[in-house]
């Protein structure tokens, strides 16, 4: 139970931009189209996975003085290494998120996942938070990149969905665009009837 809860909580009830408002600098930056939210959200993934991995598996070695030096050295690692192989093999999503991907290693997201989760419980508890965590920030920048993809250029994944009469408001493909579709979005999922801890009937602003 605790597993099926530690993997859940990242999509919705502690959604790391819609509820805790994490990772605003590239939700913000990077979501003009929903294909950019995939690529970015799968590598903060990988590196929110990975990271707790190794974090967990090595927390009763790590001596607590020095303790976030040594979890920034493992995230920058692993960052170093989804950089490299998007620029391999995904140059053309590598050249659009751009310093992005080396940004990740400033994510708040994956440093907080370390030292309140993976530096305290089992590898598995951490791999499953990192997995939840990461696929809720993919599913939030999806969706943020989405609706200003759709309202920006009449697209969803460069596919034509509103018709060739359909006036893009290019606001949304701009930054107060991004600010205006967050604020939205953060204001509709937390009226959702879900809970910090998942349960429906209680609200997170309660």
């Amino acid at each position: 139970m605790n597993l099926r809860k530690d993997f859940a909580k990242g999509f919705i009830s502690q959604n790391p931009v819609f509820r805790l408002v994490l990772g605003m600098c590239p939700t913000l930056a990077v979501t003009t189209a929903a294909i950019n939210g995939v690529a970015m959200g799968l590598a903060t993934t990988a590196v929110l996975v990975s990271s707790n991995l190794i974090i967990s598996s090595l927390r009763r070695l790590i001596p607590r003085q020095v303790r976030i030096p040594i979890f920034i050295v493992v995230i920058a690692t692993f960052v170093t290494a989804v950089d490299r192989i998007m620029a391999g093999y995904f140059s053309d999503l590598h050249k659009v998120l751009g310093i992005f991907i080396p940004l990740i290693v400033v994510n708040c997201i994956i440093l907080g996942r370390a030292e309140a989760f993976a530096s305290k419980n089992p590898v598995l508890n951490s791999v499953l938070d990192g997995l939840g965590m990461g696929f809720g920030f993919t599913l939030s920048l999806t969706i943020l990149g989405s609706v200003r993809e759709i309202f920006g250029n009449g697209t969803i994944f460069g596919i034509q969905v509103l018709g060739w009469g359909f006036k893009p408001a290019l606001i949304m493909l701009m930054p107060p665009g991004a600010f205006l579709a967050l604020g939205l979005l953060v204001g509709l999922i937390n009226r959702l009837p879900i809970g910090k801890q998942g349960q429906p009937g209680r609200s997170l602003n309660k």
